[in-house]
């Protein structure tokens, strides 16, 4: 059955964007991420205009998220006060990133830099996941300790100000760095219609230190906020949020959060990181290929002779 859209000006397969939303709803409550990474080009792909993919698929985030958060909170995974730093901080970065792609809509450069962004992030991010990972487990399976904080290590962020004390996450840190990330994961989710997920968990486990178990939780807590005040911005200004595919890809999306947060729980943490790992770097080959494959109606816009 198909169902037309009135902000994309397309018909679409009902039966489709549900289970696109279910699949992506189902890896947000695994991973911890919102999987706009993965909905944003799956739209695209699917023939969705990308400003009205980049625009919509926030609005699928934050049910799916909301979802997953209620699981993960059932089970003492969320960590409310870092999260609430980090959703300040996103609110300003979301902000400012849909004004940011006001501008690039009208010089017609989007499209490009949506790609581009895509595919530095992703491989940056998955290459870093993977290669952690990795090495996480050999030490596990050769006896060792496969934990990313050892008593008594401090980083970086110990030698900054605004000091707050996460009773959840066990942090003792300052504010800034958490504030920072959440700023600079709302610029992400204005500009490429991600909830941030594959590059916030990576940073709050391999930055801040945090469990990977409030990590997942505490990521979704923060989603939820940040994709909502993008989702409201992007209706606003640019209206590009069609509501008919946001419903379609939410229903799914619900679902397929608490099949997935029950599937994290049977695996461990640095299992999590490595199969989140080969997702993110497989989104990135396929954005990427797209970037360097030749179109199958290529065409140029030329002077008419004569």
């Amino acid at each position: 059955m198909n169902l037309y859209l009135p902000i994309a000006e397309m018909s679409v397969s009902v039966i489709l964007m549900l289970g696109m939303g279910a699949s992506v709803g189902f890896l947000s409550g695994l991973f911890g991420v919102g999987g706009g990474f993965l909905l944003t080009p799956l739209l695209i792909f699917a023939g969705i205009p990308t400003s009205v993919a980049v625009g919509t698929a926030p609005a699928q985030v934050v049910a799916s998220s909301v979802s997953g958060a209620l699981a993960q909170w059932r089970r003492g995974n969320v960590d409310f006060k870092l999260g609430s730093v980090l959703v300040f901080g996103g609110v300003i970065g979301s902000y400012v990133g849909v004004h940011l792609v006001s501008a690039l809509r009208r010089t017609g450069h989007f499209d490009v830099f949506v790609s581009l962004t895509y595919v530095t992030l992703l491989g940056v991010v998955g290459v870093l996941m993977l290669v952690e990972s990795l090495r996480t487990l050999q030490r596990a399976k050769a006896g060792g300790t496969s934990s990313l904080r050892r008593s008594g290590q401090h980083n970086w962020s110990h030698g900054l100000p605004f000091k707050m004390r996460f009773q959840r996450s066990k942090l003792y840190i300052s504010a800034l760095p958490p504030f920072m990330l959440g700023a600079f994961v709302g610029l992400l989710a204005a500009i490429m219609g991600v909830g941030g997920g594959f590059l916030i968990v990576p940073a709050m486990i391999y930055l801040l230190h945090v469990p990977t178990n409030v990590v997942v939780g505490t990521s979704q807590f923060q989603i939820i906020f940040v994709t909502a005040v993008t989702t409201v911005l992007n209706a606003t200004n640019s209206h590009s949020v069609d509501i008919v595919l946001a419903l379609l890809l939410m229903i799914g999306g619900v679902i397929g959060a608490e099949a997935g947060a029950a599937a994290g729980e049977r695996l461990r943490g640095e299992q999590l990181r490595f199969l989140l790992a080969l997702l993110v770097l497989a989104v990135c080959l396929r954005v990427g290929w797209d970037l360097v494959n030749a179109p199958p109606d290529p065409f140029s816009i030329q002077p008419s002779e004569g």
